[in-house]
């Protein structure tokens, strides 16, 4: 938020540590965020983060305009970032030769759609499903089992890959998925992780080695020798 903060300090004269803490409160909102698409727009309440985040550091009176200016500021600026790297790219352009790849994402339907049309990221996907357009976002077991069937597969047969212990794996487990592999880019992995994801990796790009030793594993059991010819 370095605009907004930025913004706040040249045109509107708060200080340096007052529009810091007004950009820390939105953030602390933003994680705790219920979102009811039916009672609120995405970008009403979001205008009320900013709204209140202003109120609770400077006082005074409620200043929706401000609000709202911060929110579009901080808004754009978000999705001038949100890029997909060259290599994350040839990844998946690689990976999509041999397996059926699939996007899912939780969140507001309006806010995930600006998100995926910014970073431009439909091409290198088979199917994009978010779970603000469906009746159950992950963890669910509905939405897995949704994207299964759009791509013709068995639950058996997919490995879910995301950041989140409590949504991607605990999903992909609720799911009975093939496997589970938790994208944890710190790599301080706690000795309790919760639950269990069967591959660890700390970055993306370590995803075709993990799919790799996932089908070596499969030969073995089925006892074949079926190591030529494939990447993955």
């Amino acid at each position: 938020p370095l605009k907004v903060i930025k913004a706040l300090q040249s045109k509107h004269h708060y200080g340096e540590g007052e529009a810091r803490a007004i950009c820390d409160k939105v953030q602390a909102k933003l994680l705790k965020e219920c979102h009811d698409p039916a009672k609120m727009c995405i970008t009403d309440l979001r205008i009320s983060h900013w709204e209140e985040a202003i109120q609770e550091t400077i006082g005074g009176e409620a200043n929706r305009n401000l609000a709202a200016e911060c929110y579009f500021l901080w808004k754009t600026t978000r999705l001038q970032h949100l890029t997909l790297g060259e290599d994350t790219r040839g990844m998946l352009t690689e990976l999509r030769k041999v397996v059926r790849l699939l996007l899912l994402t939780n969140g507001d339907k309006q806010t995930q759609r600006e998100k995926i049309e910014a970073c431009a990221c439909q091409p290198y996907f088979d199917a994009i499903v978010v779970g603000g357009e469906q009746k159950e976002e992950k963890p669910a077991p509905s939405i897995f089992h949704y994207c299964c069937d759009l791509l013709g597969v068995q639950p058996a047969e997919c490995v879910m890959v995301g950041d989140s212990l409590d949504t991607d794996i605990q999903g992909g487990l609720n799911a009975g998925l093939k496997a589970t592999v938790w994208l944890n880019k710190a790599m301080t992995t706690p000795v309790d992780t919760f639950p269990v994801p069967h591959y660890i990796i700390s970055s993306v790009l370590d995803l075709p080695a993990v799919l790799q030793k996932m089908e070596h594993k499969m030969n073995a059991k089925l006892g074949t020798d079926h190591t030529a010819g494939t990447d993955e």
